[in-house]
């Protein structure tokens, strides 16, 4: 089997829509906000984190999010989509969410104004971030399902003939 042909493959339940739709219109909605209000979202929120280049990594995170979060939503090389979107789950997790755990910040990345900092409110600050890591991590392992972009293609390269 080509390298193509394993990205889009998927024997996913049906229901693996659900995952797709609620990871991709999430991260589409947040990418698109961190253009729409940057000071809130995009590159100001950057840099009262503590994210170095701020004013790049900004519009480039939202372009990764709203282009991943699309392609998750079309179910379009869903593997693929879902790896960036992963990376960006994970340092989010780490730059803001642990120091929320520690109650200081680390490794340049600031901690915010919380009234309380442990386990317990970093459990409930990470909890949207760790649904979307979890889902993306499902959808890299899973594939898109059978209601997807992927399953054309798949679909497509079960019916031309194998060249090395």
């Amino acid at each position: 089997m080509k390298l193509a042909q394993r990205i889009v493959a998927s024997d996913a339940p049906a229901a693996t829509m659900l995952i797709r739709l609620i990871v991709g219109a999430i991260f589409f909605l947040e990418g698109i906000q961190k253009f729409l209000y940057p000071e809130l979202r995009g590159a100001g929120r950057f840099e009262r984190i503590g994210i170095p280049y701020p004013e790049i990594m900004g519009p480039f995170v939202g372009a990764v999010e709203t282009v991943g979060g699309a392609l998750i939503l079309l179910g379009l090389l869903t593997r693929l989509a879902a790896i960036p979107l992963i990376i960006t789950m994970l340092v989010a997790i780490l730059s803001t969410k642990i120091p929320v755990l520690l109650g200081y910040g680390f490794w340049g990345f600031s901690l915010r104004d919380l009234p309380v900092y442990g386990f317990w409110s970093m459990a409930h600050e990470t909890r949207t971030d760790f649904s979307l890591l979890l889902g993306s991590f499902f959808l890299l392992i899973m594939g898109a399902g059978p209601f997807a972009w992927d399953k054309h293609l798949e679909k497509r390269y079960k019916n031309r003939p194998y060249v090395p």
